[in-house]
């Protein structure tokens, strides 16, 4: 990709982003639509997204793949890990080579060696000091953000942070976090519905979330509402 192709995508992605800000937009793909952009804009294979729920507690809400989602729960298992402290220091973080990982979150590297990960950049989504959650970037081989690519990330989360906040009855922390903890409770029926596309079109479990993604969009209906008429059988995909 060439730098005057990156820029214009990077302006792309801040026009959609912006976009979202009207009343009824749909979080969950707010937040697909930014950590799919984010592995084509900079070096990362894959991404993904942790949530804070009512409760406090980190939930995977988005990712570009399946085994980004799984070290990411792998992460809220340990307790340790760079996307969880990117969330309680509201401080990037990242980390340029497996050992690094290794010697920092000794629990969480030792449950992640399979995943093939090399670095791991962690972004907070925050609000005027308060964490959301925080965006995750995987990368296959070593190596650390430079300084322009960091700028960039964490100005990509504080638009998607302001634009999950952005309605007058969500300024107020507490029904912030009620708007949070119902993407949240979307995704777990989502996740069910992943598995009886996997299941019924023999197709693994990212292709699967594809199709439902494209259906829901083609269709301009919620991801959540898709998933729903697949797990009750009432829409075929």
């Amino acid at each position: 990709m060439t730098e005057s192709s990156r820029e214009a995508q990077l302006l792309e992605t801040f026009v959609t982003l912006a976009d979202s800000l009207v009343v009824g937009f749909d979080v969950l793909d707010l937040l697909q639509t930014l950590v799919d952009r984010c592995t084509v804009l900079f070096p990362a294979k894959d991404a993904g997204i942790l949530l804070a729920s009512s409760t406090g507690e980190l939930e995977v809400v988005v990712s570009t793949s399946e085994r980004s989602r799984l070290v990411g729960l792998l992460q809220l298992g340990a307790d340790e890990g760079p996307c969880v402290e990117a969330y309680t220091s509201s401080k990037v973080v990242t980390v340029v080579d497996a050992a690094e990982i290794t010697r920092r979150w000794p629990t969480f590297a030792a449950r992640s060696v399979e995943s093939g990960y090399q670095s791991v950049h962690a972004v907070p989504l925050r609000l005027r000091g308060t964490s959301l959650g925080s965006l995750n970037l995987f990368s296959e081989v070593p190596g650390a953000l430079d300084e322009g690519d960091t700028v960039a990330i964490q100005a990509l989360t504080d638009v998607a942070t302001i634009s999950i906040l952005q309605e007058r009855a969500l300024r107020e922390t507490s029904v912030a976090r009620e708007q949070l903890q119902r993407a949240l409770d979307s995704r777990i029926i989502i996740e069910q519905a992943k598995g009886v596309i996997s299941y019924t079109h023999d197709i693994d479990m990212d292709a699967a979330f594809r199709l439902i993604r494209e259906y829901a969009r083609s269709n301009r209906v919620r991801l959540s509402d898709v998933a729903e008429g697949i797990v009750r059988r009432s829409l075929t995909v």
